[in-house]
């Protein structure tokens, strides 16, 4: 099992949100946007933070640090590290299957996730077999795009997914971001864009959206 940090925001909670960091991060990274997030009326939750193993990155020449898998070239896109990606996606279900173990109903779970984290969410999340919450995808893009259309599950077809992105974004660049929701949109999810001005990072009015949207998705009538 991946090592996590876990916050509750109260005792015994109904729901999780598994949050992913980003390259070269840690599960500390995350960790202090939820006190900023309003959670007025959301049932207890559980935050859960993984953290990637450490490995050799190609892009930033070999040098050893936390990812949930490698990047070859700048262009993201150009020959993915599939196995990283499946061997990550593997691990992070894991940690999906425990909270389901812990009480948590599958449909109380959020996969969230940053960069590297955004683009596994959107691998896991799209081809896991049961239905979750929701999904949110900050700041990255859309892993393994040809594949999708054979792997992905029925059961998050219609699952609510927040995608933002800054506009002055040179990490992932916002183009590679607006491909990916043009293509999920395109294949008939439920899939939302939002553009905040910000580079690679979040920024208040992203939290204010993401707290709207975590309520959607978790406060039952």
């Amino acid at each position: 099992m991946l090592p996590c940090i876990e916050l509750e925001t109260q005792p015994n909670p109904s729901a999780a949100i598994i949050w992913l960091h980003g390259l070269g991060a840690d599960g500390n990274d995350f960790v202090p946007i939820v006190p900023e997030l309003d959670l007025t009326r959301c049932p207890g939750i559980r935050f859960v933070f993984p953290s990637a193993p450490s490995m050799p990155v190609i892009v930033n020449g070999g040098y050893v640090m936390p990812a949930w898998y490698d990047i070859i070239g700048r262009n993201l896109m150009d020959q993915e590290d599939a196995t990283g990606i499946h061997r990550s996606a593997h691990a992070i279900t894991k940690i999906i299957e425990r909270e389901a173990s812990r009480g948590i109903a599958y449909d109380n779970i959020v996969l969230a996730g940053f960069s590297q984290g955004c683009a596994m969410a959107l691998q896991i999340g799209l081809r896991f077999p049961h239905k979750l919450a929701g999904i949110i995808a900050l700041s990255g893009y859309l892993p393994l795009a040809m594949s999708l259309n054979t792997e992905k599950h029925s059961a998050n077809q219609t699952t609510p997914i927040f995608m933002a992105h800054g506009m002055y974004d040179a990490v992932v660049i916002p183009e590679r971001a607006e491909a990916s929701y043009a293509l999920l949109e395109k294949m008939g999810y439920a899939v939302s864009w939002n553009e905040y001005p910000m580079e690679h990072s979040v920024n208040r009015e992203e939290l204010m959206d993401i707290s709207r949207f975590i309520k959607a998705v978790l406060i039952r009538p």
